[in-house]
């Protein structure tokens, strides 16, 4: 097989992946090997000591919220002492956005890729302000995910069910013509898919205070489809690991720390490099001496051809994250394409003519052209607890995509 046709194929199997909604259930159910004070994060694999500020707060926070540490200063301890293991959510068939908190008793919303059968998993999104994604990890933030544990996940994984499922594919492609880029706008998305839950939400809850919170919950967060379109993108990507020969980009992830990504031909192994600091907009009282370096799973949007790749379709993204006027937005989506193997007709752009999104990042063409990935994201305060401060755009650093390539071309056995 040629890299030509390794990267057909890989580019083939993310075109004909049939992503569905299809569960919530606990991470205990859901992921084998998810153990006992076993932390999931996002990013390439990090220790304690490593960690960045909001890494720190989030790990602090979801062992007290699991009952692994009766107070915040108890976990650090226990953290420095080698209590908890850590691994990356990628490891686990999981994602998450940010810090990526996974462990055993949170409920996770499952996408299986009908196409192939493969499943992949994600927390469900936990709103705007201080929240533990971010950093956070006070006593409102914790209220909050016993809350989502307790009676948002139940109740979601009721209507799913009812529901048969939710198609992905064809919701996210009407979102993009009403203005999403499903990274840091899914407005669009957030309300279509409460359009489809809402009937069976109102059929499957019998409490009506809790039916009342949960759809001003969801309706509230415009951010809630995140990691639903993250648990997408695992389960796209996925079946695209392991070919032999291809050089396409299956994982792109970081840590605040790190960031790493993976490659079709090369197998799970990470490639990483020190990650990028954002250029963005800060809200109020904040600004880029208080933000910490990019973080998060969330880049796997941009892996399966969203988010910054989908800029043209969400020109008022391009003046939220501070990327320049609407106009420029276009300009992102047309670079992106000269590190893409192929497009992808079902999710289109109407202000470029429908031109689909670019789609197979060419770890070969990024190291050629020296673009490096565009990627939308969040910006959080690099000291723990304080949570999200800012949005804005970052590069993935080439020296990730040049190590893989050396790397590659030894496997193939080219000098």
């Amino acid at each position: 097989m040629t890299i030509a046709n390794a990267n057909e194929t890989a580019v083939d199997r993310m075109l004909r992946g049939d992503p569905q909604l299809v569960d919530v259930i606990p991470a205990k159910e859901a992921v084998d090997g998810l153990g006992d004070r076993l932390i999931l994060h996002a990013g390439p694999p990090l220790d304690w000591a490593d960690m960045c500020g909001p890494m720190r707060g989030a790990v602090t926070g979801i062992a007290v919220f699991e009952g692994w540490a009766e107070n915040l200063e108890q976990a650090e301890e226990a953290a420095s002492k080698g209590f908890f293991e850590f691994a990356p959510n990628h490891d686990f068939d999981c994602v998450g956005p940010m810090t990526g908190m996974t462990t055993i008793s949170q409920p996770l919303m499952v996408v299986e890729n009908k196409a192939f059968g493969n499943r992949a998993y994600c927390a469900i999104n936990e709103g705007l302000g201080k929240v533990m994604r971010f950093g956070g990890n006070d006593e409102e933030v914790r209220d909050r995910l016993k809350w989502i544990r307790d009676v948002l996940g139940p109740a979601l994984g009721r209507a799913i069910r009812a529901a048969d499922g939710i198609p992905l594919k064809s919701l996210v492609g009407r979102g993009l013509t009403m203005g999403d880029e499903m990274h840091q706008r899914n407005v669009a998305c957030s309300g279509l898919i409460l359009r489809e839950l809402a009937p069976h939400l109102a059929r499957t809850t019998d409490n009506p205070g809790d039916l009342a919170d949960i759809l001003a919950f969801i309706g509230g967060n415009d951010q809630f489809f995140l990691n639903v379109a993250m648990a997408m993108g695992k389960a796209i990507m996925d079946p695209v690991r392991n070919i032999d020969k291809s050089t396409v980009v299956t994982a792109m992830a970081r840590n605040g720390t790190d960031f790493g990504i993976r490659v079709s031909g090369t197998g799970d192994r990470w490639f990483t490099a020190p990650v990028e600091m954002p250029e963005g907009l800060y809200f109020p009282g904040y600004s880029e001496k208080d933000a910490n370096p990019d973080m998060g799973d969330s880049t796997i949007i941009e892996t399966i051809g969203l988010g910054g790749f989908a800029m043209a379709a969400s020109p008022a993204v391009a003046g939220f994250v501070g990327a320049g006027p609407a106009s420029e937005a276009l300009n992102f989506t047309r670079t992106m394409a000269e590190i893409t193997v192929s497009e992808n007709p079902e999710w289109a752009i109407p202000a470029m003519d429908y031109q689909g999104v670019p789609t197979g990042i060419d770890i070969r063409r990024v190291v050629e052209t020296g673009l490096a990935p565009t990627i939308n994201t969040g910006i959080a305060h690099k000291e723990p607890g304080v949570g999200q401060v800012g949005a804005g755009v970052v590069r993935a650093p080439l020296k990730c995509f040049e190590q893989a390539l050396f790397a590659f071309a030894e496997k193939i056995g080219v000098a």
